[in-house]
């Protein structure tokens, strides 16, 4: 298998744009080289079989999507209270809604997933690591709000998005703002004027 990064990038990245376009159906190797520009045969140079490009989509999402160093240190800044965690949620659904074709490939490589048991395992243990990571990082933080909080931000929010890009009628993009500083206020109870960790 050939192991330039950047090519292997590319064809994952075109892979992605293929996947949400196309289905899982039309991910083969032929359309990755076509969407990516490169010779034909150059996809199948990279991955192993269909299956391994599968499994590679996923892992890309994750790579494509991490916020990076300098964000999560800027979510840190400012106050430790719910108006803060609601400035962080319109950012994180902002950021994900922004990148459609990825969330929608991960939707394709979700179903996938019912009838490949590799991807999968893969899929289980690289979403329940996010959801990990970000507990950890949230009870860190000191940010209000304990472990359900995040779970059940990151359940209600994961399908505001899937609505947001797939049906946006349902609730018209003037609305999704209400929508997340709602699901904040409802989850978190008002700021009692206590720092973090101070007992009630």
């Amino acid at each position: 298998m050939r192991q330039n990064p950047a090519r292997r990038g590319a064809l994952l990245d075109a892979a992605i744009e293929v996947l949400a376009r196309e289905g899982a159906r039309g991910l083969t190797f032929r359309a990755v080289d076509t969407e990516a520009k490169v010779p034909n045969g150059t996809a199948s140079n990279y991955f192993s079989n269909r299956d391994d490009l599968l499994t590679q989509v996923g892992q890309r999402f994750y790579e494509r999507l991490d916020p990076g160093p300098e964000v999560i240190s800027a979510a840190l800044e400012g106050p430790r209270d719910r108006a803060r965690v609601t400035e962080l949620m319109h950012e994180l659904v902002d950021r994900v809604s922004a990148f459609r074709s990825g969330y929608l490939a991960l939707l394709e490589l979700r179903l996938e997933a019912t009838r490949r048991p590799e991807l999968r395992r893969l899929l289980t243990e690289r979403i329940r690591a996010d959801i990990d990571f970000n507990i950890d990082y949230h009870l860190r933080s000191g940010l209000p709000g304990d472990a359900t909080t995040v779970v059940l931000f990151y359940l209600a929010f994961n399908w505001l998005i899937l609505d947001r890009l797939t049906l946006p009628d349902i609730f018209p993009e003037d609305q999704i703002q209400d929508l997340v500083t709602a699901m904040v206020e409802r989850v978190l109870p008002p700021d009692s004027g206590r720092s973090p960790g101070e007992p009630a």
